[in-house]
């Protein structure tokens, strides 16, 4: 897709607002970075690490209100 020269300088409103909250916030995106690290880039996990998770989870009925006649 070609933009003539008249919009290649376009910024919509929201990339402005990024823009200015970055400059108005300096080290948002160390804080940020650290933020997503906490939340989402955990250490891989061995396989003997998942075998035990899954042998020490407790089976569930599908229905645990039934009482067992």
């Amino acid at each position: 897709m070609i933009f003539s020269k008249k919009h290649s300088m376009y910024e919509s409103d929201h990339t402005k607002f990024i823009k200015e909250l970055k400059d108005k916030t300096p080290g948002m995106d160390e804080r940020q970075v650290a933020g997503r690290a906490l939340l989402w880039d955990k250490e891989p996990v061995s396989l003997d690490e998942q075998e035990r998770v899954q042998q020490s989870r407790l089976r569930q009925n599908a229905y645990p209100y039934q009482t067992k006649v």
